[in-house]
């Protein structure tokens, strides 16, 4: 970043709650989440002077837009705020990242707050399906006669990976076992609490059975209601902030790289785009390399853990090569030698991810800062990887359209 951009800190709901069930609409789990996260970082409403909100699908499942007025009711503090919502499917949240990013490096504000926001339990799962099927795509020239059609995108692409370079369902099943194992580990995971068969993670058609293509039940992620705040802030606002709480600068992590990049729509595009290349999504692996480079980081040997976006596990199947962990198409070999595993050389999804952790669709980039927050600060609790100083995201959204990448570190 041009000048640094200070993490406060901030607050993440509990993944398993159901809103509806609890009597709550959207604008309720809004205001509970900031008023916490206030408090949680000893922030007051005054001290907020821009808010960006990262959301996909708050028309679609609760028929409201116009979420940062919704931001701007959540306290009387709050009037008159500059808000604005960013929607980029999956990578909604990092989008109000970015945005909140360039306000603080641009010195238009010195606080900001940035919401990832997402209620999608309070329709059948059917319905949800539909919902998310196609708005996030080319709607209506792609994918038209699949039945679940990101569950079909990402058998696709393991059956690219599998064209290309050979591919085993044991390695993506040991991704899904090992993010379900980390999910245990965080108070806030939507399955922490989920038991499994003796076969779950096997090609057991009864107890992992094809939901569509070669994607199996447990290679998909779930989603489900959630929302993550964190607060952004000047190295001015984020030294006055250190000191009131009599702390110092050094202790705050900032976030030092980031990489933006954003591919055709379709899916096939982006195949046809990348044949005869080493890696399956080109831009990706891009996204990650301006991150590296904006932080002055040679690569992947100079992080200490990463928290990727699975929403299968073909996802993180991919981000393991891409982030450079093995060379192109060897993902396998890390999973193999439990490289990704926390204590391992470059713990992947300690938090448990989207699969362990749940996947509030917009919040998901907030909650992957937040946890790489925590990591850098040993605040993660049970999931904490031993001495982090630096960790990344990969946040994706659609086929890998809308691709951000951050390093997080003090």
């Amino acid at each position: 970043m041009a000048s640094r951009v200070y993490i406060l800190g901030g607050y993440q709901t509990d993944f398993a709650d159901n809103w509806a069930r609890s009597g709550l609409e959207i604008a309720d789990a809004m205001r509970s989440t900031i008023v916490r996260g206030l408090a949680e970082i000893h922030l007051a409403a005054c001290d907020i002077e821009v808010a960006h909100i990262g959301n996909f699908g708050a028309e679609l499942f609760c028929n409201q837009g116009h979420l940062g007025g919704l931001f701007a009711a959540s306290d009387p503090g709050f009037d008159g705020i500059p808000a604005s919502r960013h929607e980029g499917a999956c990578a909604s949240g990092s989008l109000a990242l970015l945005a909140a990013g360039a306000d603080i490096e641009a010195g238009r504000y010195g606080l900001a707050a940035v919401l990832g926001v997402e209620q999608m339990r309070n329709v059948p799962g059917e319905q949800a399906a539909k919902l998310i099927g196609g708005p996030a795509m080319w709607n209506g020239h792609e994918y038209q006669h699949a039945r679940y059609p990101w569950v079909q995108v990402f058998s696709d692409v393991a059956d690219e990976y599998d064209r290309r370079y050979g591919l085993k369902q044991e390695h993506l099943s040991r991704i899904a076992q090992i993010n379900f194992e980390n999910g245990r580990r965080n108070a806030n995971a939507q399955t922490r609490r989920w038991t499994f068969k003796e076969h779950s993670f096997s090609a057991d058609d009864l107890d992992n059975p094809i939901i569509e293509g070669r994607t199996r039940k447990q290679d998909c992620c779930q989603i489900t209601d959630g929302a993550a705040i964190v607060f952004l802030a000047s190295e001015e606002r984020a030294h006055e902030y250190a000191k009131r709480l009599g702390s110092d600068l050094a202790a705050l992590p900032y976030i030092k790289g980031w990489g933006h990049r954003t591919a055709p729509i379709t899916y096939a595009a982006k195949i046809k785009t990348s044949e005869g290349q080493p890696y399956v999504f080109p831009h990706v692996r891009g996204a990650i390399t301006d991150a590296f480079r904006r932080a002055g980081l040679a690569g992947v040997e100079q992080i200490d853990g990463i928290e990727t976006h699975d929403c299968f596990t073909t996802t993180e199947y991919l981000a393991i090569d891409h982030f450079g962990i093995t060379p192109p198409g060897q993902s396998w070999r890390a999973i193999e030698a439990g490289d990704i595993e926390i204590g391992g050389r470059i713990p992947v999804n300690p938090s448990g991810g989207l699969i362990g952790g749940g996947h509030p669709v917009g919040a998901t980039g907030v909650r992957m800062a937040l946890d790489c927050f925590k990591q850098v600060t040993g605040a993660a609790g049970e999931y904490q990887v031993a001495g982090a100083k630096n960790f990344a995201t990969l946040n994706i959204g659609g086929s890998a359209t809308t691709t951000v990448s951050l390093i997080v570190g003090r």
